[in-house]
């Protein structure tokens, strides 16, 4: 028994979770703090978005909205009404998850594309709020945001420690997507996302396990759009805007519908390839296009959906 696949598989797993934890620990080091900073919150983003979409079979093209919502609500609360960074994040993530329920409540009676088209229409209304609110700015934005202290004792100003307060964070948006998932409500979704007509014929009440994963979803996306303005002590029109949205989706679909892990490894490829591009000729959006055309041609499951098919054939 000891030696069984599935033991094995386990410990494959634990070796694979320390050594993402060893280097997530040592990364600043080697790297600039700020810019693997970027890079979490938009891992953790892509992660909240792939709960809805990996395992309910939603596709949202307005996720933008509580990311820049919240980005801007745990702005305002940090610079405006002086709260410290853990309240201010908390006011983002529930900022987010009331927009979640008000949209998910909506959406929801909808399928497939129209569910898709009339989340991008609200989210467009959300962009436009932000636009017109007094206390969004308008085009300026929310600027110079203070940091200030993470419970009252470690300075956000260090960067090093701003770092490893959004790795943390970030962790822990990722644990509870995965104790969704494995749990008796992730299974209920993943049996809606399989067959719905199925699920409603065995009695359970499909709209309202929606309306839950969507508001997750929106409450952990607010969760990485408060931890974004915290970083860059800005909140913008850009963290609302329909093209992060698209983003998102090309760093799911990059990294691997339906995986755990799949969203981080797209979200990781397509941040490190911006940050090259800025300063290079090469137009960053065509690059874009480019890659989800290879993504949809060659990898139809993601990186991390081919890896995991590919290594379960050799198995058998």
């Amino acid at each position: 028994m000891a030696n069984s696949p599935l033991h094995g598989s386990g410990k494959i797993k634990w070796l694979i979770g320390v050594i993402c934890l060893s280097a997530l620990l040592i990364a600043p080091f080697f790297l600039y703090p700020i810019f693997l900073a970027k890079l979490l919150c938009l891992a953790l983003f892509a992660c909240a978005f792939n709960l809805l979409l990996g395992y309910v079979g939603l596709l949202s093209f307005g996720h933008a909205a509580f990311f820049g919502i919240a980005s801007y609500s745990a702005a305002h609360a940090l610079k405006e009404w002086g709260l410290s960074a853990e309240v201010g994040l908390a006011v983002g993530m529930l900022v987010a998850a009331i927009l979640g329920l008000a949209i998910g409540l909506l959406a929801i009676r909808r399928q497939g594309i129209y569910f898709s088209m009339i989340t991008l229409a609200l989210a467009q209304l959300v962009y436009f709020f932000c636009l017109q609110a007094p206390f969004t700015h308008g085009e300026d934005g929310i600027q110079n945001v203070p940091r200030g202290l993470w419970f009252g004792l470690f300075a956000l100003d260090n960067v090093l420690t701003l770092y490893y307060v959004v790795a943390g964070m970030t962790c822990l948006g990722l644990l509870v997507i995965w104790r969704v998932v494995n749990s008796p409500f992730g299974n209920i979704l993943k049996a809606i996302r399989e067959n719905e007509q199925r699920a409603i014929s065995l009695g359970y009440r499909v709209q309202r396990y929606k309306l839950g994963a969507f508001v997750i979803s929106a409450a952990l996306a607010g969760l990485a759009g408060g931890l974004k303005a915290l970083v860059f002590q800005l909140a913008t029109l850009n963290d609302v805007s329909w093209s992060l949205s698209g983003e998102i989706v090309l760093m799911t679909l990059l990294g691997g519908i339906g995986t755990l892990s799949g969203p981080v490894v797209g979200a990781s490829l397509i941040v490190s390839l911006e940050n090259y591009l800025a300063g290079s000729e090469l137009p960053f959006q065509v690059v874009l296009g480019l890659i989800f055309v290879l993504c949809v041609l060659v990898f139809s499951r993601g990186i991390v959906g081919e890896v995991s098919a590919l290594i379960q054939r050799k198995r058998h």
